[in-house]
C-alpha cells in the first residue's frame, strides 16, 4: 500500500458515479488496505464534494440558464435526478438519508446533493442527511466487501429484490 493507492481511493470516492461504492472494494481487494483505513478514507473522499455541490448548484444553475447548451445539460441532469428522487420528495430528510445510503448506481452523495438543492433543503440539513447516508453506505459496502463472495451474493440478491419490487410497482 502506497501513497498513490491512498490518493486513488480518495479521488475515486470523491468522483461522481463511482464514489465509495467502487473505492472501498478497490482499497480492500486490489490495494490490500485494512478496512479501518479504507473506510474513513473513502468516507472523507465521498463527502469532499458535497459542500461545494450544495453551495454552488444555485449559482451554477443561474449561470447555465444564460448558455443554451449548459442549460439543456443541467435540465437533463435535474430531470433525471427528480425521477430518482420520489422517496426523497415523500420523506424529505429521512428519504434523503435512505436515498444516499442504499448503495445503488445513481444514488450517492452527488445525486443526493442535487436532490437536496432541487427540494430547497438548507445547507446544514442537507449536509447532515447526506453525511449520514454516506456513512451507512460505507458500512454496508465495507461489510459486504469483507464477506467476499458471500457479500457479493447478498448484494446480488438484494439488487434483484429491489429491481423486482421496482418493476412490480410499474
Amino acid at each position: 500500500m502506497s501513497l498513490a493507492h491512498l490518493l486513488k481511493v480518495f479521488i475515486i470516492s470523491a468522483s461522481p458515479i463511482a464514489e465509495l461504492r467502487l473505492a472501498l472494494p478497490l482499497a480492500l481487494y486490489d490495494y490490500g488496505m485494512p478496512w479501518h483505513l479504507a473506510l474513513p478514507l473513502s468516507l472523507l473522499g465521498n463527502l469532499l464534494p458535497v459542500p461545494f455541490l450544495l453551495l454552488l448548484l444555485e449559482p451554477l444553475s443561474r449561470l447555465a440558464a444564460r448558455v443554451r447548451l449548459l442549460e439543456r445539460a443541467l435540465n437533463w441532469i435535474f430531470r433525471h435526478t427528480r425521477r430518482r428522487g420520489k422517496l426523497v420528495e415523500k420523506y424529505e430528510r429521512l428519504g434523503l438519508v435512505l436515498f444516499v445510503a442504499v448503495p445503488l448506481p445513481g444514488s450517492g452523495a452527488w445525486t443526493g446533493s442535487i436532490l437536496a438543492f432541487l427540494l430547497g433543503l438548507n445547507f446544514w440539513t442537507a449536509f447532515l442527511c447526506i453525511a449520514l447516508g454516506v456513512f451507512v453506505a460505507g458500512v454496508v459496502v465495507t461489510a459486504l466487501s469483507l464477506l467476499g463472495w458471500i457479500g457479493g451474493l447478498i448484494a446480488g440478491v438484494g439488487l434483484i429484490v429491489l429491481l423486482s419490487l421496482g418493476l412490480w410497482r410499474i
